[in-house]
């Protein structure tokens, strides 16, 4: 199925400086029809909704913007508390991540952009990139990755678990896939004869299909699970099925999947454990043998398999440096 380009309705009502401004209303509509997701037209349109009531509370007009404006934006929100949901194990967030301040500044130099061509604004106050950097430095953290010995704990937990998720676990695992990607896996999807499995487009983070292997390990508990589902549903579409009274026989969310990834850290009390980790540990192989994980192994084992024709190729580098008992142990069979 082709992937279809759809425009997103903008929710004005959440904006109400930015419904008010002609200019900053035309810019999120223009961002609307270029198809970026309703999350992204959320965040834009929050993001500068804030910024245009810093200017609205210091009398800036657009125009007479500056860098030191920015400098004065910038530390207006970092002084907002942000209220977060503690986690046994990690401290709350009273601050906005580097992550959001990285963001609310794209949204203020495209917004900008527009106001220059617009010839609102003569000059956009980000724009040239001091030295080629941002006006906030960027944070690079490496991800978590469970001890050999915390990993073993979640996989004897992980037992425990049904059928449906350890299946779930050990695709997630051995393709390294992100939470949306594992639950919208469908039965078409699946190539059993050569345990390959096809990540649809309309389901990627970037937009790009790809096709990724999974191990016999996961390929005997994924036969096993076919049995069961016959139970629940007999018609072809998503794989993984809810098997609860409520909404029995129907797709899981991925709010199921997080909740259940959430119960097992819980269990082993790794509160930094997440659906995302296992993304991470798709080729535990080389920090096992490195006791480091740096970005360009993580370009070799994850990032590369975005791309359908270096899959082959990467599957047979990959099995040739690591022995098929090595890739079991790792895998959460039953």
């Amino acid at each position: 199925m082709a992937l279809e380009f759809s425009i997103c309705e903008v929710r004005w009502e959440r904006y109400r400086r930015v419904s008010e401004n002609p200019h900053a209303r035309e810019w999120l509509k223009f961002q609307a029809t270029r198809g970026l997701a309703a999350n992204t037209i959320e965040a834009y349109g929050r993001d500068l909704d804030c910024y245009l009531g810093f200017l609205e509370t210091e009398n800036i007009p657009f125009h007479s913007v500056i860098r030191p404006t920015i400098g004065a934006y910038i530390r207006s929100i970092t002084q907002l508390e942000v209220p977060r949901v503690s986690r046994k194990g990690m401290e709350a967030r009273s601050t906005l991540a580097n992550a959001t301040l990285q963001q609310h500044l794209t949204v203020v130099r495209l917004f900008h952009d527009f106001l220059v061509e617009e010839r609102v604004c003569t000059r956009n106050p980000l724009r040239p990139l001091i030295g080629g950097r941002g006006l906030i430095q960027r944070h690079h953290r490496l991800p978590w990755i469970p001890s050999e010995e915390e990993w073993q704990n979640i996989l004897q937990v992980c037992k425990q678990e049904p059928l449906r998720n350890r299946v779930m676990l050990a695709m997630s695992y051995d393709a390294a896939l992100r939470r949306e990607e594992i639950c919208s896996l469908e039965v078409a999807d699946i190539d059993p004869a050569h345990r390959l499995l096809r990540i649809r487009l309309e389901v990627t983070k970037n937009r790009r299909e790809r096709v990724v292997p999974y191990s016999l390990a996961t390929s005997e508990l994924f036969s096993r699970y076919l049995q069961m589902r016959r139970e629940l549903s007999r018609e072809r579409g998503p794989l993984f099925l809810s098997e609860s009274c409520r909404n029995y026989g129907k797709p899981i969310s991925i709010w199921t999947w997080s909740k259940t990834i959430a119960r097992v850290a819980e269990r082993c009390n790794l509160p930094r454990f997440t659906p995302h980790t296992l993304r991470h540990l798709c080729l535990p192989i080389w920090r096992a043998r490195t006791g480091t994980f740096t970005k360009s192994r993580r370009s070799q084992g994850i990032e590369v398999f975005r791309q359908p024709h270096f899959t082959f190729t990467l599957v047979a580098v990959t099995w040739q440096t690591s022995s098929l008992v090595e890739w079991q142990r790792y895998t959460p069979g039953g």
